[in-house]
């Protein structure tokens, strides 16, 4: 059974789409996607088989460099990622050369996130955005259109003190062409698509890193560049 045909998801996706409609016809601007729980062991303990998605807005974004406040949040955390930046419309069951050939760029981005919902209830999670909170992305590097991923590394620091690093992100994202690939057949179950000059945010290249109390983050994806954020509590 596909993700997106699980009742919890498909129940939790039209709640959340109906709230992203929303926003939009309030004001907000699309910008893009976000792959959620795909790691084997996220998907084991929550059941399922393949990586969820949420969706990101304008709303959201908070610059390279900016302060952002967590106070009122319940449970914070920070993912460093890397973005998939898409050049060309894609659709659902697009092959893994015509998805390679709509994604333009790759680079940093850092999703910020509030685990206010116990993950047993995963149609609550799924309808409430995953967590979305916050989003901060860095420039695309044209270089890595068609999304080749090889010889990236990340590293993390708070405060000038190294918190977390990687040298093999891939192994904990996958394939970024596949994931790609899968947030448009996912979509498409929903009557969705992903778009020119979209991005997807394709999860956490670390566990992700509690925001406990305030600090300054940085995070460094070679050789593609490097995203910072301060966090006020």
């Amino acid at each position: 059974m596909s993700v997106w045909n699980d009742p919890r998801v498909a129940r939790g996706m039209e709640r959340q789409l109906e709230a992203r409609a929303r926003r939009l016809e309030a004001g907000e601007r699309p910008l893009g996607w976000k792959v959620a729980f795909g790691s084997p062991q996220a998907m084991e303990n929550l059941g399922i088989e393949a990586p969820l998605v949420g969706f990101l807005t304008d709303a959201a974004r908070v610059e390279d460099g900016a302060a952002c406040s967590v106070a009122g949040w319940t449970n914070g955390a920070l993912e460093p990622e890397i973005a998939v930046h898409l050049g060309a419309d894609l659709e659902a069951g697009a092959d893994r050369e015509t998805a390679a050939a709509a994604i333009a760029g790759l680079g940093p981005a850092i999703e910020l996130a509030d685990l206010d919902l116990p993950l047993d209830d995963l149609e609550a999670v799924v309808a409430g955005n995953i967590f979305q909170r916050g989003v901060v992305l860095g420039p695309m590097d044209p270089a890595r259109a068609g999304g080749d991923g090889t010889g990236l590394s990340a590293e993390i620091e708070r405060d000038g003190a190294p918190v977390a690093r990687t040298g093999r992100p891939l192994d904990v994202v996958g394939d970024l062409v596949d994931a790609t690939r899968h947030v448009a057949d996912f979509l498409g179950a929903f009557g969705e698509r992903l778009r020119a000059g979209e991005v997807i945010i394709t999860g956490s290249v670390v566990p992700l890193i509690r925001l406990d109390g305030g600090g300054a983050y940085a995070y460094r994806l070679e050789p593609l560049g490097g995203l910072a954020v301060s966090i006020a509590a």
